[in-house]
């Protein structure tokens, strides 16, 4: 079980880095709600959720880094928290690399086995 949301982050990008899909799928409990970086869709079950890091998943050289120094973990109660940052996905599309800078946020209760409820990622605008 993941004990801090450190490791819950850590996880996460290690499970899209290594392609790892049933990792991902793993993260997220039963009734969590995903809002996605890629999609216009909310993903509200675990199939749904699925498809989404499946179809991603299909990117060549896809990988995800973190801004280690924009993380902000804020106590909820418990083992509860709310998780906020930014990370940047990379990938190919039409054989050309490119960088998806985003922002994301977590509420998660690591006393659960499937600890992420809900996962918001959009990306980040430019500035007008």
């Amino acid at each position: 079980m993941i004990s801090t949301p450190q490791a819950l982050i850590q996880a996460f990008v290690d499970g899209v880095n290594t392609g790892d899909t049933e990792t991902l799928i793993g993260l997220y409990h039963e009734k969590a709600v995903l809002i996605p970086t890629f999609s216009n869709r909310m993903r509200k079950s675990p199939d749904r959720i699925r498809d989404y890091f499946e179809t991603l998943g299909k990117h060549k050289d896809m990988s995800l880094g973190l801004h280690d120094n924009t993380v902000t973990i804020i106590p909820i109660t418990g083992n509860s928290f709310a998780i906020s940052g930014l990370y940047c996905w990379r990938f190919s599309v039409d054989d050309e690399m490119l960088n998806f800078e985003a922002r994301f946020s977590y509420v998660v209760n690591l006393d659960l086995p499937r600890p992420i409820l809900q996962h918001h990622s959009s990306q980040i605008p430019r500035t007008l």
